[in-house]
């Protein structure tokens, strides 16, 4: 399979890092000129900014590595479970031969593919020998390399623009707490491990952080659990103690579970947690809208019913009450400003910051969120017809 393709593209999966595999991947894409695309799981597998590195693929990725999957003839699937934000419910590269490299014999096995069963690292060191001599197309690789670097020059572009008169959104917060690092000489990508789990964040952490090393992404996507934030920092921080734990936060899951704050304190394993407040649970409005329905019951200022009162959480004060150093921030200037002085210190520190939730990233594909059939609104009978035309395209 790999001997017969020309526009091969490697989908990078955790089983890559839990194997240890980021140098024989590395090896083998540049022996044979293999784009890669990351999962979740998979993100930090290779450094953000190798030239075969196009990033984040699927519900969530980028334009330039969706772009290239729904192009490639091969897609060899290296410890990932293919599951559907990577797959795009499985119509992203449905047209593609699948070959997957799993040590689960189940994940190797799906939709159809041919399947090598062996640990990530094993697996790609014995092809090697195997497939001396062969390559990809070398203006496909070319088209990789040019993808990789409009992508990598967009990212800056998106992370580093201050926005005027309205809110900021995740990409700008995401690049402030990155470049602050640079202030004190430090290298985000080599000195930072991120940790998210639910909301929008995952999606534009996916798209837009940047790692240099394996393991300072650290996703619970699988779940997308809220609530897990907190208390996965305080483990990064006891697993790394020389890195920064830099735990990212949305309003509604810090307050599903933030107890860990006080722990951290009481163990002396300093983390710095950024919240970013939208006031309610703006991706699942936006979900919500973009299949035909009304906005209902996300947004905490349309919940007050009869003889409530609006909620008026200061996530700054609830935070020093824990222990921790806190600040509320007005815009993104402050936030970097405040990441420089949260990095030095020595307990861990909280920064909450107002964002919108209706601007987003650029990118992504199709997911499978079913439809009603039956409606009298306008927006679902259209929402529908999107979804049945799509359905078309699914590899079953």
């Amino acid at each position: 399979l790999l001997r017969q393709a020309r526009q091969p593209l490697i989908v990078v999966g955790g089983g890559v890092l839990y194997s240890q595999a980021w140098d024989a991947l590395r090896a083998f894409a540049e022996a044979h000129g293999v784009p890669v695309v990351e999962s979740h799981g998979g993100k930090s597998s290779l450094p953000w900014d190798h030239p075969l590195n196009l990033g984040a693929i699927g519900v969530d990725g980028v334009s330039g590595a969706n772009e290239l999957a729904r192009s490639a003839d091969l897609v060899f699937a290296v410890g990932t479970r293919l599951q559907d934000f990577t797959t795009g419910s499985h119509a992203l590269f449905a047209h593609a031969r699948l070959l997957s490299l799993n040590v689960q014999p189940y994940d190797a096995g799906k939709w159809s593919g041919s399947a090598l069963v062996a640990d990530a690292r094993t697996g790609l060191e014995q092809l090697a020998p195997l497939l001396q001599g062969w390559a990809a197309d070398p203006a496909w690789t070319e088209r990789a390399r040019q993808n990789a670097a409009a992508t990598n020059a967009r990212i800056q572009e998106l992370t580093t623009q201050l926005p005027q008169g309205v809110l900021p959104y995740d990409a700008e917060v995401i690049g402030a707490v990155r470049d602050s690092a640079a202030e004190l000489g430090l290298d985000s990508g080599v000195h930072d491990v991120a940790l998210c789990a639910a909301g929008t964040l995952p999606a534009e952490l996916h798209k837009l952080w940047r790692a240099s090393k394996p393991g300072n992404y650290h996703m619970e996507y699988g779940y997308s659990c809220m609530g897990y934030e907190v208390a996965g920092g305080l483990g990064v921080k006891m697993a790394r103690p020389e890195q920064e734990s830099i735990v990212f936060v949305g309003d509604g899951s810090y307050m599903m579970a933030n107890s860990e704050l006080a722990t951290s304190l009481l163990l002396g394993k300093k983390m710095i947690v950024v919240i970013l407040d939208n006031r309610g649970y703006g991706c699942i409005e936006r979900l919500q809208l973009k299949t035909g329905s009304p906005s209902f019951n996300n947004m905490l200022d349309d919940c007050v019913p009869e003889g409530g009162e609006s909620s008026r959480i200061d996530f700054a004060m609830h935070a020093r009450a824990m222990g921790a150093d806190s600040v509320h921030v007005k815009d993104v200037a402050e936030l970097k400003a405040a990441m420089v002085k949260a990095r030095a210190a020595k307990r861990t520190q909280v920064i909450v910051i107002d964002t919108t939730h209706t601007r987003i990233t650029e990118g992504g594909c199709w997911w499978e969120v079913a439809i009603p059939e039956v409606s009298d609104r306008t927006e679902v009978q259209q929402a529908r017809a999107g979804y049945e035309q799509a359905q078309q395209g699914q590899r079953l």
